[in-house]
C-alpha cells in the first residue's frame, strides 16, 4: 500500500509521447495540482479517474495549455511533448493544441454545417481546395465513424445531429487538423448507453493512429477501453499502471477504496 505521500507507479513507460515532472498548479490561491508525475505512452488509451474536484480535468487540460485560457493561473514543474517543454516561452500555444487536441464533456458543434464543422480548422491551416477539403472532411468522418450516417446530408446544421452524432463530429473536426494526441475530458457522460457504446468502440480504434488520454467518472469505462490508468485524489496522481493491475490489484489502500466504492 502507499505511503500516503509518493505516487505509486507500477509501471516504467521508456519512451514517452508526453510527460509531466513534478507539476503544480494553482488557480489563484488554490493548489488545484500538487507534483504530478506522469508518462504517456504512443498509441495507447490512458485513463484519469478520480472523485470530482480532484484535479484531473485540470491535469488533461494542462497538456495543450487549456488553462493559459483561465484568469490568475499559476504553474511548476514541467510538462514535455516529444522531449520539448510545452510552457517553454518559444513555444506557440495554438501550436500546441494543434497537435493535442481536445473534444469536451457536451459536444460543441459549430452552429454551420457538418462539412463545415470538419473543415473549419484545415481552412484555418490555409487549406482552400474544395478536392482537398473533401478528402479531408471524408477521411475524418471516416475515422470518427460517422460518415456512413451524414455522407448525405453534409450541408445540413450540425446541430441536428443527434447528441452522440454531435460528439463523434466533435471528434472528427479533432481529426481533421491531423493531431498527435486526443484529450477527452468525460466525453460520453452527457450520452445514452448506445451512444457510448459507439464512442467507446471509436477509441479503440483511434490509437491506432492517436495517442488518447480520457478523463472519465466510468470506472467500467475506464476498465473496458484503457491501456493505462492513474487515479487522482485531492490534487494528486495517487497510483499509476496498467489498467488491469490498477482495477485488479491496486497497490495504494486510497486507490482500492475509490475503485470498490468506499468513497467517490
Amino acid at each position: 500500500m502507499g505511503d500516503g505521500r509518493r505516487t505509486v507507479y507500477n509501471v516504467d513507460i521508456e519512451n514517452p509521447i508526453i510527460e509531466a515532472r513534478e507539476f503544480s498548479l494553482w488557480y489563484g490561491g488554490f493548489q488545484a495540482l500538487k507534483d504530478i508525475s506522469i508518462k504517456i505512452e504512443k498509441n495507447r488509451v490512458t485513463a484519469l479517474i478520480g472523485p470530482s474536484g480532484c484535479g484531473k480535468s485540470t491535469f488533461l487540460r494542462s497538456l495543450n495549455r487549456m488553462n493559459d485560457l483561465i484568469h490568475d493561473v499559476r504553474i511548476e514543474g514541467k510538462i514535455f511533448y516529444r522531449g520539448q517543454d510545452v510552457y517553454s516561452g518559444n513555444v506557440d500555444p495554438v501550436e500546441i493544441r494543434k497537435q493535442i487536441g481536445m473534444v469536451f464533456q457536451k459536444p460543441n458543434p459549430f452552429p454551420m454545417s457538418i462539412y463545415d464543422n470538419v473543415a473549419y480548422g484545415p481552412r484555418i491551416q490555409g487549406i482552400r481546395d474544395r478536392k482537398t477539403l473533401d478528402g479531408i472532411v471524408r477521411e475524418a468522418l471516416e475515422s470518427a465513424a460517422l460518415w456512413d450516417e451524414v455522407k448525405d446530408k453534409l450541408n445540413r446544421s450540425a446541430l441536428g445531429l443527434s447528441g452522440g452524432q454531435q460528439q463523434r463530429l466533435c471528434i472528427a473536426r479533432a481529426i481533421a487538423v491531423k493531431p498527435d494526441i486526443i484529450l477527452m475530458d468525460e466525453p460520453t457522460s452527457a450520452l445514452d448507453p448506445v451512444a457510448t457504446a459507439k464512442i467507446e468502440d471509436l477509441i479503440t480504434e483511434l490509437k491506432k493512429n492517436y495517442t488518447v488520454i480520457i478523463v472519465t467518472h466510468n470506472m467500467q469505462q475506464a476498465a473496458r477501453i484503457s491501456d493505462y490508468t492513474g487515479f487522482f485524489y485531492m490534487g494528486t496522481l495517487v497510483e499509476f499502471g496498467d489498467t488491469a493491475q490498477i482495477f485488479e490489484k491496486p497497490r495504494d489502500k486510497r486507490t482500492e477504496d475509490y475503485i470498490t466504492g468506499r468513497f467517490g
